[in-house]
């Protein structure tokens, strides 16, 4: 059985994945978030981003838990991040570090043979990618995280599209900051 392909990632309630600027600042990320965010990140078989993303992560991942100041479970992330396989979706960027393959273009049939031959499933990041992903049908399930916050504009996670996706909650589970996780599947009618 292929692995799914897995979009993992943090909105506002307002559905925003980034504020203008890039801005990440709203996130509510406390230890018990973290903690869960680990544990399922783990269990992935690969990472796969878009550079934006994949460049934001390596630009503190690789080291952080060198960092005096880190906790523990930032410490356990990096780790995580480090070695996990990621494929990272660039025109402009030749080369990543950190056991990342960069890929020039988004083939549905590459990425169904890469989610064939990876144990686990995939977990995609970041909105421009996503939308690409969706664009060829390629996103199995969503694991959105939402935080309590309206950030009034910035990135969507999902742009204005004319087309459908039904799909079949799997799981919920909300934490003493207020975040909830909300776990759907695509129902493709099998």
């Amino acid at each position: 059985m292929s692995g799914k392909i897995v979009q993992f990632i943090s909105i506002s309630l307002d559905g925003y994945i980034e504020a203008p600027g890039h801005d990440l600042s709203w996130h509510r990320v406390d230890e018990e978030v973290h903690t869960y965010f680990n544990r399922e990140i783990a269990s992935m078989g690969r990472l796969i981003s878009g550079r934006r993303t994949h460049m934001l992560m390596a630009y503190y991942w690789p080291t952080a838990d060198q960092d005096p100041d880190s906790t523990p479970v930032e410490r356990e992330f990096a780790e995580i991040w480090r070695t996990k396989p990621k494929t990272v979706y660039s025109t402009t960027l030749e080369r990543a570090d950190w056991n990342t393959t960069v890929v020039d273009r988004v083939d549905a049939a590459e990425v169904r043979a890469l989610a064939a031959a990876t144990d686990g499933d995939l977990c995609l990041g970041g909105a421009e990618l996503g939308t690409a992903f969706r664009e060829l049908d390629l996103i199995d399930a969503y694991h959105i995280a939402v935080h309590p916050v309206l950030i009034g504009r910035g990135t969507p996670l999902f742009p204005p599209t004319d087309t459908t996706a039904d799909l079949r909650l799997t799981g919920t589970r909300t934490f003493g900051n207020g975040v909830v996780v909300l776990r759907y599947d695509r129902d493709r009618g099998e």
